[in-house]
C-alpha cells in the first residue's frame, strides 16, 4: 500500500479538473504537503487559497512542455517542500477534432510535448531520489484513447499510446531492480471536466470527475499497475486480438459509436 498520509504529493495540472479534485483528496487523506504545478496563475492562486485552509499547499507556475522550467521547478519544490513522495502526472491537452491532414506542426509538437514527453521529464527529476530512498510512487494519467485508435484525435491518441508504453516499461524496470518505488498507469474514458466538451458517447457514459478522481487515488494507494476506467476498457486489446480489424471497427466504431465521439467536439472554452 502507498500511504498518502504524511506524504508530499505533487500534481501537474493540479489547479483544475481532476488534478484539483485529487489535490483536495490528498489533503483530506493527510498529505503533509500538496504541491501544485500548473500553467494558470489565477487557478493556482485560488486553489492554494482554498486548500490552505485545511492543509499545507504550495503552488508553482510551470509549463511542463518546457524541460528547463520542469528542472528549475523540481529543484525549487524539493528545496521548499522537501522530498516528493508521490507524483501524479495529470497535465494534458487536446487541441481540436481536426483530421490529421489538417493538424499543424505546432499542434502536433505541443500535444506530444505535454502529453508524452512532459510526464517522462517530470518523473525523471524525482525518480532517482525515490529509488535511492526505496520509496515513492509515480502515477501517469493516460487515456482510454491510448488503447484504441480513434479518428479526429489521432495526435492525442498517439501521445497517450506513448505514455502508456513508457509508464508500463518503467514499472517493469523498477520490478527488475526489486525497488519498492511504484508506477501506476491510468487510462480513463472521456471525463466531464470541460476538456472534452461536445463529445458524444453512445454507450459508455462520460465519466464524472469526483468518482474518477477517487478511483485514481485508490489505485495509487493499492499500488495498481494499470487501471482502465470504466473496467470494460480492460478488454479492448483482448477484443482487438480476437476480432478481424473490419469487425472490430464496426462493433466499437459504429455500434458502440467510439469513432464518432469527437464529431461535435468543442473543447474547453478559453
Amino acid at each position: 500500500m502507498t500511504k498518502i498520509k504524511g506524504s508530499c504529493v505533487l500534481i501537474t495540472g493540479g489547479a483544475s479538473g481532476i488534478g484539483r479534485i485529487m489535490g483536495r483528496m490528498a489533503i483530506e487523506k493527510g498529505a503533509r504537503q500538496l504541491v501544485i504545478w500548473d500553467i494558470n496563475e489565477t487557478n493556482i492562486a485560488s486553489t492554494v487559497d482554498e486548500y490552505s485552509k485545511t492543509g499545507k499547499v504550495k503552488g508553482y507556475k510551470v509549463d511542463v512542455s518546457d524541460s528547463a522550467q520542469v528542472k528549475n521547478a523540481a529543484a525549487m519544490t524539493v528545496k521548499e517542500c522537501g522530498n516528493v513522495d508521490i507524483v501524479i502526472n495529470c497535465a494534458g491537452i487536446v487541441t481540436s477534432n481536426a483530421t490529421f491532414d489538417k493538424q499543424t506542426t505546432d499542434e502536433i509538437e505541443r500535444t506530444i510535448k505535454i502529453n508524452t514527453v512532459a510526464p517522462m521529464v517530470v518523473a525523471r527529476e524525482f525518480l532517482p531520489g525515490m529509488i535511492e530512498r526505496d520509496r515513492g510512487h509515480v502515477c501517469n494519467i493516460a487515456s482510454a484513447a491510448g488503447m484504441i485508435s480513434n479518428p479526429k484525435m489521432s495526435v492525442y491518441v498517439a501521445s497517450k499510446w506513448g505514455i502508456i508504453g513508457w509508464s508500463d516499461s518503467v514499472r517493469i524496470e523498477l520490478k527488475q531492480m526489486k525497488s519498492k518505488v511504484r508506477f501506476t498507469t491510468i487510462a480513463p474514458y472521456f471525463i466531464n471536466t470541460g476538456m472534452f466538451d461536445g463529445v458524444k458517447s453512445r454507450i459508455f457514459p462520460i465519466l464524472k470527475p469526483e468518482p474518477t478522481a477517487r478511483k485514481i487515488i485508490r489505485s495509487i494507494e493499492k499500488n495498481r499497475n494499470f487501471k482502465g476506467i470504466p473496467f470494460g476498457y480492460h478488454f479492448i486489446r483482448f477484443c482487438q486480438a480476437l476480432l478481424p480489424t473490419s469487425i472490430f471497427d464496426y462493433i466499437f466504431g459504429e455500434v458502440v459509436g467510439i469513432f464518432h465521439a469527437m464529431d461535435n467536439f468543442t473543447g474547453r472554452k478559453k
